[in-house]
């Protein structure tokens, strides 16, 4: 099921990647590039709810689909996060211990699935948590700016931040944990 709708809307979101991107080497004031990505971005993080909904209630999900969602998200917040540190708003460790985390924990879950106990580090809540904990602060760090007048969005957006970071860690070690005994009983 490559072509499927929720399929195509997942593979919207990879494509649309290098466009948050471009809207940075736009020649527009920073204000609107600001606004372009952090409007795109929102557009696109979107679609992640939509391309679920849609694959359940058009009975379209498969396993292609069940592993690109996953990718497309990492990408999506990978790219987000390299441009905020190239923007400087977003300090370079705490890019790292996200991008760190999101390459370990599928790694993992890779390796669990190859010895077949991909079910002891299933999504949990607590990664459901930090994703929509990102996906809040990103938007708020690329619109850096005073939303409504009053909402200082850089601010908010470096507190959420920190705070994934804080749920990043915690929701690897909890990985670590729930996989630690199949590790051990492989590795023997």
């Amino acid at each position: 099921m490559f072509f499927t709708l929720p399929t195509l809307l997942t593979w919207a979101r990879i494509v649309a990647i290098p466009l948050i991107v471009g809207v940075f080497y736009l020649q527009v004031a920073p204000s609107m590039q600001n606004l372009m990505a952090t409007v795109l971005f929102i557009v696109v993080a979107l679609t992640d709810w939509a391309d679920g909904y849609l694959a359940r209630k058009l009975n379209q999900t498969s396993s292609f689909g069940a592993f690109l969602d996953p990718v497309a998200d990492k990408f999506l917040v990978c790219a987000a996060l390299l441009i905020l540190v190239q923007l400087d708003r977003v300090n370079a460790l705490i890019a790292l211990v996200i991008i760190g985390r999101e390459i370990a924990i599928s790694a993992l879950r890779e390796w669990m699935a190859q010895i077949g106990a991909s079910r002891s580090v299933a999504v949990h809540m607590l990664g459901k948590l930090k994703t929509t904990v990102q996906m809040v602060a990103i938007p708020f760090l690329l619109f850096d700016g005073h939303l409504l007048g009053f909402v200082d969005t850089h601010l908010w957006g470096t507190v959420l931040i920190i705070i994934a970071a804080a749920l990043t860690i915690w929701s690897m070690v909890y990985y670590l944990q729930k996989a630690l005994p199949e590790i051990r009983a492989k590795v023997r």
